[in-house]
């Protein structure tokens, strides 16, 4: 697989730096958080892809069929394609750490392939994410350092949901960090100050 898979921003990590996957939400593109990124670490080298599902002219990274009703087979396929992306831009980086966030929908792509191939990533950070299908346990994922973030009265992705994510990963033996707002849907400063902290601690 290439590192043209997808349409993408890209830039190099310096020296000993990490080197940062960015997934936007649905409708949102490759610059919705690369800048960002740049911003919350600025050594570190960023991969930011754009989805190549559309939904009514919104880029996503796998198709569903209804608020929070995936097409299993799709996202299926779809992880593994995402997976071999991030693998073949962690091949050009061999001495950097790869770590990744993602919201929404960027997020949910995130955890499947997190899932499914625990030794891509080191950190991860799931903004909003929505996980409503039963994940088979990996104790691969043990030691990963894994921020969630979400909005108890989210109408995307319900709490409950949330919560169980948050067990579920803890299960694994992640080292879990949360950040949890009473708002809804809609990224707050602590969720980037908590994203930042998981990006740049040693």
């Amino acid at each position: 697989m290439s590192t043209k898979t997808y349409q993408a921003l890209t830039k190099a990590p310096q020296a000993g730096a990490p080197l940062i996957f960015a997934f936007h939400g649905t409708g949102g593109d490759e610059h919705q958080f690369f800048d960002l990124a740049q911003q919350l670490s600025p050594s570190a080298g960023v991969v930011s892809p754009r989805g190549d599902v559309s939904e009514h002219g919104a880029a996503r990274f796998f198709r569903r069929t209804g608020e929070g009703v995936y097409d299993m087979d799709d996202l299926a396929r779809r992880t593994e394609t995402m997976a071999a992306f991030v693998a073949s831009h962690k091949a050009q980086h061999p001495d950097a750490p790869v770590y990744g966030f993602g919201y929404s929908n960027g997020a949910n792509i995130l955890a499947s392939v997190a899932m499914a191939h625990p030794d891509l990533f080191a950190r991860i950070g799931l903004l909003h994410p929505l996980i409503p299908w039963e994940p088979q346990a990996n104790p691969a994922l043990a030691g990963s350092r894994v921020l969630i973030t979400a909005g108890k009265r989210d109408p995307i992705c319900p709490w409950p949901l949330s919560q169980k994510l948050i067990d579920w990963f803890a299960a694994q033996g992640a080292e879990v960090s949360t950040q949890i707002h009473d708002g809804g849907h809609e990224l707050r400063q602590p969720e980037v100050a908590a994203l930042q902290t998981l990006l740049t601690a040693p």
